[in-house]
This record gives C-alpha cells, structure tokens and sequence, in this order.
C-alpha cells in the first residue's frame, strides 16, 4: 500500500468515527431530553392523576415544574461521579453504563399507580426516580458530547457540536407529536379519564426502549483517540501525583475555567428553564389554556427553533464562540424580552393564541439559541485530564439555581403578576450570558489534544 493510499484510508476511518460518535451523543441526547420532557409534556395534561383535583392553580403548575426539575436537580450528582469515570474510566464506558440506568429509572415511572390509590406516595416516587434518572442523565453526556468533540475535525467542531444539541428541540417535537396523538385520541383532563389513567405510561416505555437502542449503539461505538493517547501520556505523572480528575478541576485554571464556565450556564438554565419548562405548565394550569392547543402550539414553536441551533453553531464557527455568545445574550436581554411581555399581554386580552405563540418563538429561537454553542465551548474550556469532568460539572452544576425557579415565580409573584415573573428571570439570565462570556477567551481554534501544561 503506497503512503497517500495509507494516509486516505486513515483519514477515511477517522472521519467514520467522527460520524459514528456525533451519532451517538446526538442519540444521547435524543433520549436525554426525552426523558427530560416527559413530565412537561407527556405527563403535563395528566398531572391531575397524582395530585388532589381541589388544589390552586399555581400550585399545580409549581407541581409540574417540579416533576421536571427534580431530573435535572439529579444531574449535578451524576456529572460529579461519572464525570470523573469517564476522565479514569473512558468516555464510551460511562456512557453505556448510564444509558442502562436512565432506562430503568424511566421505565419505573411508567409503572407507578396515581393519587387515587396511594395518595401522594404516586407522586413522591415520580419525583424520586426522576432524580434518580437525572443522576443517569447527568453521567450519559459527560461522557458521550466530550468523545464526540474530541473526534470532531477542530474546523468542524462549531457545527457538529451544534448538531448534537439540536437533539433538543428534535425529542420535543417528536415527543409532542406522540402525545398529541394520544390526547386527541383519548379522553383527557379528569383524574379517572383514559389518558390521565395509563395513556401517559406510553411515551414513558418508549423512552426506556430508546434507551435500551442507544445502551447497543454505544457498545458498538470506538473510544475518544484523544483520550486513550493522554491516558498513555499522562498515567506515569497521574501515578506520582496521585490526582484524581476530580482534585484537579478544582484547583488553578481549572477552578477559574469552571468559575467562568458556571456563570455563563446560569444564564442559559434560566432561559432553557424558561421557555422550555415552564411554558406547558403555565399555559395549561395557570393560564387556563387548553392542553392539546399548548401542545400543538410549542410543537410548531420547537419547529421553528431547530435551525437556530445549526445558524448559532455555524456562526461560532465563523465569528467565533465569545462574540456570538455576546450577542445572542444582549439580543436575549431585548428582543427575547419584549417578545415575551408581548405574548403575556396578548394571552391576558384574550387575544389570537396564535399571535402570542409567533411571540413566545421568537423569545425561544433568540435565549435559547446560546445552548447550540455549549457542547463544543465547554469542552474547549478544560484539558483531556479532566474534560469530562468539567463538562459534566461546568455544563450541569449550573442548572441547580435556575431549576428552582418554580419558587422563584412565586415569590416574585408577590410583587408582580405571577406570569411576569417569567420576564424577570429571562432578565437575570440574559446578564448573566453576557458577564459569562465577556469573561472567557475565544476558544474555537483550542486543539484538545493539548496536554493541561499547552492548553
């Protein structure tokens, strides 16, 4: 074989494994936000089955939020111990393992009897194994987006990170679409009603089958070169120092990188939180809106906002990741706003729901946007040594202020309308993106295959 045929058939395989893992953090992701929306979504027009049918209304809205935030509540546990599996142990390793886990945890909620047969308790174990899926949630990209930027070519980094995050607004819709189906074709809306009673279960056992499919994919699935070579180059030093991953990111750089890291992810929590999570609940049991016309209506919304993901990661790639967090976040702190005051009012008049969903998507596609840029951004912050691990935790800790935000709407709602209290937050957040990356450097031109000492 002459060497320009060697070199074309190395290339070859590394671009088919570039492909195979953006494949598998995609489908992570996938069946990550799958789960993530079930209690929004699917769970969100039967929520009556687990609680009483007298409470207020902003309590069973906070309910709802909480189903879902219970989840990412659990994350930061599972990115603190599978981050640091993953950065000993391997990045396909712990994402397999996980995979199997966030399978169990999900498919055991499908299983749980409501109010009317144990009180409470339906509830309870909702909330538990959804924090104990979200510790499985966290722990499955810690190790899966590092393994697919680490394989990615650095020109192309931008786009592929931005594709996988797409994952998003992807599980969304399709989770929409099947609950959709299912509410229009079954009863809806009382606790003893059909969908209310078992027609949720469904996309719950979906998920945990999906999970099942990524656990075989995964297996197949090589690991990160860039890994397996510093574990070589960096066992004899690892051994002396007797470092964990764990003692090292929080230490020096790493420390001020995650600091930075934190503060950026506060931000776009608080807008992820805002217009992904909230909107459901807020709309159905505050606002009064139908179930099926809210569903339909963020379905068409999450349409529009999935090519924003591929133009926010294309234009990191070409102006850079800082200056187009920038200006997503000082976009998200004017237009974002306005447009969400702007649907509030509309919806409050009793004005088109349609006008007030062209609204709520033009919020969505400017704060959320910022997330397509986070896979690659986050990995680019931190050294091979510890990379999974300050993803993990640098992605994922973060989500903790914002994911009580349920509380938060309701102290605010006693100095202002509850709903607005929404703008508030969107506010914080928007600061707190600018601030973020206005602290951090450029970084899409970083090779991460750099040792710590080059990086």
């Amino acid at each position: 074989m002459s060497i320009s045929a060697a070199t074309s058939h190395v290339d070859e395989s590394k671009q088919a494994r570039a492909k195979r893992t953006a494949r598998a953090a995609f489908f992570g992701l996938v069946v990550d936000y799958w789960e993530i929306m079930l209690p929004v979504v699917a769970l969100g027009p039967a929520i009556v089955y687990f609680i009483p049918t007298d409470l207020p209304a902003e309590t069973k809205a906070t309910l709802t939020f909480l189903t879902f935030a219970a989840a990412f509540l659990g994350r930061p546990l599972g990115s603190v111990i599978f981050g640091a599996m993953a950065d000993r142990l391997g990045r396909q390793k712990t994402s397999a393992i996980c995979s199997v886990g966030l399978g169990v945890s999900v498919l055991l909620v499908a299983l749980l009897p409501g109010y009317g047969s144990i009180g409470l308790w339906g509830l309870a174990g909702v909330l538990l194994l959804r924090l104990l899926g979200g510790v499985f949630m966290g722990g499955q990209y810690t190790g899966a987006n590092p393994l697919a930027m680490e394989s990615a070519e650095k020109h192309r980094r931008g786009i592929v990170g931005a594709s996988i995050a797409s994952a998003w607004p992807v599980a969304y819709v399709i989770v929409s679409l099947v609950t959709a189906l299912l509410v229009a074709i079954m009863p809806s809306g009382s606790p003893t009603s059909a969908y209310s009673v078992w027609g949720w279960r469904i996309p719950f056992v979906i998920g945990a089958i999906m999970a099942a499919v990524l656990f075989l994919y995964l297996r197949k699935t090589e690991e990160s070169q860039v890994w397996t070579a510093a574990q070589r180059r960096e066992a004899a030093e690892r051994r002396k120092k007797q470092k964990s991953p764990l003692s090292e990111l929080f230490r020096g750089e790493n420390l001020r990188n995650l600091a930075q890291v934190f503060l950026l992810m506060t931000g776009i929590w608080f807008a992820i939180q805002i217009l992904t999570v909230a909107p459901s609940g807020l709309l159905i049991s505050y606002m009064k809106v139908p179930s099926q016309t809210v569903l339909w209506g963020l379905l068409v919304a999450n349409v529009v906002f999935w090519p924003c993901y591929l133009i926010a990661g294309a234009a990191s790639q070409r102006f850079g990741r800082r200056k187009t967090l920038i200006v997503l976040g000082v976009l998200s702190g004017t237009v974002s706003i306005a447009s969400m005051i702007a649907m509030l009012q509309i919806l409050n008049s009793g004005g088109p729901f349609w006008l007030a969903m062209v609204f709520f998507t033009i919020s969505l596609c400017v704060s959320v946007a910022p997330n397509a840029l986070m896979i690659p951004y986050v990995c680019e912050r931190f050294a091979t040594s510890v990379r999974a691990s300050g993803y993990g935790i640098g992605y994922t800790l973060a989500v903790i202020i914002p994911g009580l935000y349920s509380f938060m709407l309701l102290g605010l709602g006693k100095f202002m309308k509850y709903e607005y209290g929404t703008v508030a937050l969107l506010a914080i957040g928007a600061v707190c993106v600018v601030i973020g990356a206005a602290l951090g450097p450029e970084t899409k031109d970083v090779d991460l295959g750099a040792t710590e000492s080059e990086s």
